[in-house]
């Protein structure tokens, strides 16, 4: 498999001082797959210095970058030649140019065979939007650059992955106000065909199992606290059912994910971004891993934002970028052709999000105490 493409980010952000945390952490009892910074070199040399971190730079191309990886941070240059000059924690639209080209190279690299994924190191869309960034955010820009111009890309889903829960926002960044007019069930039927597409060809399962959280309380208790979870959400779940997915809900949110419940499930839908994420921050808020379902390539990032606020002070913890490394390389391994793959087959996640899943393991009736 080739390396792993790591991003730059937003280089007044902490996304390469965890990049320098996470290389010096590539050893031990799980080691880190190869990966390679597409950045400025020379800038990775200054912030290692100020942040007193003794890591070796090399300059690479990807296809030296494992056999480097060893004893060096392999860095690809940014193929413009472009110079960042980024003061922690201070944002400047001068650096959104090296930013947005970290980001089209890294593709570019996967789309090409050179990288086996894209790992992306967090950016602040403020900052790129004054320079005229046209896209609403990371993840769209990612699905652009997966076809050709002017063709339609693909809808991304945003899934947030961690050995305790795995969980999917149907809608993400909206007023809550505007949740109910958004949730159709066109759309909740799209995000769970994606989801249990991408469960089966890249973590490796047959039979996914999802569930479905109300978005009202207690499920709207047969349409007498809102209509939406019997009117939208269940007619959702029943043709999605019909058409071979295994799937449960609307369910109660507020009992949807304690120990118990966790168990009879792989990944949770809810309707709302909040009702997803505060559950998974609470449980795996350093190790979460955002993963980007129904692109045509893997992507994964840290679960968490720039952080200007601690920037630079040598305090960020890069638990959920190694998580994302690791995931990123499973999925990839996952998602190749079967015979250049080990042992010539999917690796499956027979443990999966911690919780073991033994052959005909079932599904929890709505009717089962949560």
């Amino acid at each position: 498999m080739p390396p792993l493409a790591l991003t730059l980010g937003d280089p007044a952000g902490i996304g390469p001082e965890l990049a320098l945390s996470a290389w010096l952490a590539r050893g031990g009892a799980d080691p880190l797959p190869p990966f390679f910074l597409v950045a400025d070199p020379a800038f990775i040399e200054r912030l290692a210095n100020r942040l007193n971190r003794l890591v070796p730079v090399a300059e690479v191309d990807p296809e030296t970058a494992a056999e480097v990886f060893p004893s060096a941070l392999p860095v690809v240059p940014l193929p413009s030649g472009a110079q960042v000059s980024a003061e922690p924690g201070v944002p400047d639209t001068v650096n959104a140019g090296a930013t947005i080209e970290s980001i089209t190279t890294a593709v570019g690299f996967v789309k090409a065979g050179r990288a086996s994924a894209v790992v992306t190191n967090p950016i602040a869309k403020f900052v790129l939007t004054r320079t005229g960034f046209a896209h609403p955010g990371h993840t769209e820009f990612l699905a652009a650059l997966s076809v050709p111009p002017g063709r339609t890309p693909p809808r991304p889903v945003m899934m947030i992955w961690s050995a305790g829960l795995s969980v999917v926002p149907v809608t993400i960044h909206v007023p809550l106000k505007d949740v109910p007019g958004l949730l159709t069930q066109d759309l909740v039927e799209e995000t769970a065909t994606i989801v249990a597409r991408d469960l089966r060809q890249r973590f490796g399962l047959p039979e996914p199992r999802l569930v479905l959280a109300g978005l009202n309380p207690h499920a709207g208790e047969a349409g007498t606290i809102g209509h939406e979870d019997r009117d939208v959400l269940a007619p959702a779940v029943a043709r999605l059912r019909a058409a071979g997915i295994d799937i449960r809900g609307p369910l109660p949110a507020d009992t949807l994910f304690h120990a118990r419940a966790r168990a009879a499930y792989d990944v949770a839908l809810a309707p709302t971004h909040d009702q997803a994420l505060i559950p998974i921050k609470t449980i795996a808020f350093d190790d979460g891993v955002n993963v980007t379902l129904g692109l045509p390539f893997v992507r994964t990032s840290p679960d968490h934002g720039t952080a200007f606020d601690i920037a630079g002070q040598g305090i960020a913890r890069p638990d959920s970028l190694m998580a994302a490394l690791r995931l990123a390389a499973r999925l990839a391994a996952n998602a190749a052709d079967p015979a250049e793959t080990p042992g010539g087959e999917v690796i499956p996640f027979n443990v999966y999000a911690g919780r073991p899943r033994p052959a005909g393991a079932r599904h929890f009736d709505p009717e089962d105490e949560l």
